[in-house]
């Protein structure tokens, strides 16, 4: 691999004795990680299932695990189901050390791919809301796809800029989590993409957008309330010279310490002349750990003020009130019919009652998806079956993990199996995978074919 003759420069001038050993992380092997739905299965029975070899624990995150390379995780039937999201293990240290209480209100403020916002969802583990943004379209597709296969219900997914979400959302949150654009140096071991865009816009670009995004974030965060970012570089001025920045702008914020472990090191203020309570951040390097370089640091808004104490949101219809959905509903699940809900162009989401008004701004998913009503029918949503478990659901189809009418099913095949008319839940052992309808002899497949095993 070619690395940019000035990104070497200068990480020899910051790295001294230990450039050498950065240099040889380069030969070492790639390391994955699968980060376990603990909103689907917990650890135990996960120990009970795991279907990989050779698997050991991520250090730094308690639901993170290694595979090794011979796996396939992505083609496995559990990935459909949504019991673990494929992560780099650096990249599940920053959603690790933000501390996410019950009831929280938090945000993902550059949440694509969905990692981060998959991580806190199961923190928080049904209560509060997590509003998921990107202010990429395309990518804010792919993150909801992610939010639907893990099976979070309580979270908004916006694609907005960082202003147009503060001006909604003045003094909101609880926790905000910003996984901020970088020049992505910590990424150049698995991706020559990531040593193009250096070449071509190198650290000092990025700066103007996570000083931006910073500045936006803080003016959403309430009193108490912590901000914790992160990047994938090496560059000081990205990291501890961001923050020094950011501290030196914002007196009613402070560094809450990170303790150093399992090799991750204390950030360099050093190398920007920056403020000395800038160590209680951490760095990751490929040289000391098993996984690429980050950095994460958490900060605290200390109380000012008096602030808008934000009203909830009152939602008055429930499923029973819309008759298509509750026959639905009523005849092929056990979800309670006074669910309150929310109706937006004949779809039906489960209401979030915690939910800022967010009026103007393009939602792309405003709570879970039920259905949708379309010719006085009622059309159940993929992400429906996907947000509880099969206990759930009045009729369900369970295969085997090995059945081969497993891997056809999330082709999109027929099926060939003998069912009552209406719909059913197909479940690879206790987990649904999606719905399926029996009608006149056949099985409709109802898999989204967005969402169909390739191969």
């Amino acid at each position: 691999m070619e690395l940019p003759e000035a990104f070497e420069k200068k990480m020899k001038v910051l790295l001294g004795d230990e450039y050498d050993a950065y240099i040889k992380s380069y030969d070492m092997p790639r390391y994955q990680g699968i980060r376990i739905n603990t909103l689907k299965v917990d650890l135990e029975k996960w120990g009970d299932i795991n279907p990989f070899k050779d698997v050991k624990k991520v250090p730094w995150c308690n639901e993170g695990f290694y595979y090794s390379l011979q796996e396939r995780p992505a083609k496995h039937p559990y990935y459909f189901a949504g019991l673990y999201y494929i992560q780099e293990p650096s990249a599940m240290a920053p959603g690790s050390y933000l501390p996410i209480d019950s009831g929280d209100r938090v945000l993902d403020l550059c949440a694509a791919p969905g990692g981060k916002s998959t991580q806190i969802a199961a923190k928080l583990s049904g209560t509060g809301v997590l509003i998921a943004n990107d202010i990429s379209n395309s990518r804010a597709k792919g993150l909801l796809k992610n939010i639907e296969n893990f099976g979070a219900g309580n979270v908004i997914v916006t694609n907005e800029s960082p202003e147009r979400l503060a001006k909604k959302c003045q003094g909101f949150f609880d926790k905000i989590i910003i996984d901020a654009p970088c020049s992505g140096e910590g990424m150049f071991r698995k991706s020559e993409e990531a040593i193009k865009n250096w070449n071509a816009y190198g650290p000092q670009h990025c700066c103007s957008l996570q000083r931006s995004i910073l500045n936006h974030a803080a003016s959403m965060l309430r009193d108490q309330g912590m901000i914790l970012y992160s990047t994938c570089t090496f560059s000081p001025e990205e990291n501890e010279g961001m923050i020094d920045e950011f501290l030196k702008d914002h007196s009613d914020f402070h560094i809450i310490p990170l303790q150093p472990a399992y090799g991750i090191k204390e950030a360099k203020p050093e190398w920007v002349d920056a403020d000395p309570q800038i160590s209680g951040a951490l760095r990751l390097w490929p040289q000391h750990i098993e996984g690429e370089g980050h950095f994460v640091c958490l900060m605290q808004k200390v109380a000012s003020q008096q602030q808008e104490d934000y009203s909830r949101q009152k939602y008055k219809k429930s499923i029973r009130d819309y008759k298509e959905a509750a026959e639905f509903i009523q005849e092929y699940t056990y979800i309670p019919l006074d669910e309150k809900v929310q109706e937006i162009g004949g779809k039906l989401y489960l209401a979030i009652d915690d939910a800022p008004d967010l009026s103007g701004l393009r939602i792309i998913r405003s709570g879970l998806l039920i259905g949708e009503i379309k010719n006085k029918r009622f059309e159940p949503h993929h992400a429906l079956v996907l947000a509880y478990s099969r206990e759930m659901f009045k009729r369900v189809i369970s295969f085997k993990e090995s059945d081969e009418q497993v891997t056809r099913y999330l082709k999109g095949e027929t099926l060939l199996y003998e069912a009552a008319k209406g719909y059913h839940v197909i479940c690879i052992g206790d987990y649904p995978l999606g719905w399926i309808k029996a009608q006149n002899g056949f099985l409709k497949n109802q898999y989204p074919p967005s969402w169909r095993m390739m191969g």
